[in-house]
């Protein structure tokens, strides 16, 4: 109660919010792997605006492989051509890794036998750049949900 008599309202504790939000698709944490900045950006703003969280950044697949080890995020999205190691070798190593790795693929169009050979290799999913939200969150929605 407040010192003028009101009632104030129930606070949460951060606990019970955080549990909340695991319950749900919300609060799951996503990688964006890209080597172009604004690609990431884009998609991070996509993603936060609706509710999920980054669990890292990378620029190349070397990195991506690495931070899903350190992270081990909920779901991947994956350019597929980048330097130092392009996202199929990352999906591959990835799902030697987890088995269970979601992963979707980012493409440019017109790579359609390197999304065939993304998904051989273990991609469960496809987004085509430049990013429409609403397909972005379908495709996470598919994975996640």
């Amino acid at each position: 109660m407040t010192p003028d008599g009101q009632v104030r309202p129930r606070r949460r504790s951060r606990r019970n919010a955080r549990k909340d939000l695991e319950e749900t698709e919300v609060g799951k944490r996503i990688l964006i792997t890209d080597d172009a900045l604004f690609m990431r950006v884009t998609l991070k703003n996509i993603l936060t605006k609706n509710g999920y969280e980054i669990a890292g950044e990378a620029t190349n697949g070397r990195e991506a492989v690495q931070l899903y080890a350190s992270t081990q995020p909920d779901l991947v999205t994956m350019d597929i051509t980048m330097p130092e190691m392009d996202g199929i070798s990352a999906v591959r190593e990835i799902k030697k890794a987890d088995p269970e790795a979601k992963i979707i693929m980012c493409t440019a169009m017109g790579q359609k036998n390197m999304v065939m050979e993304a998904v051989a290799a273990g991609a469960r999913d496809f987004i085509v750049k430049p990013f429409q939200p609403d397909k972005v969150l379908e495709s996470v929605q598919k994975l996640l949900g």
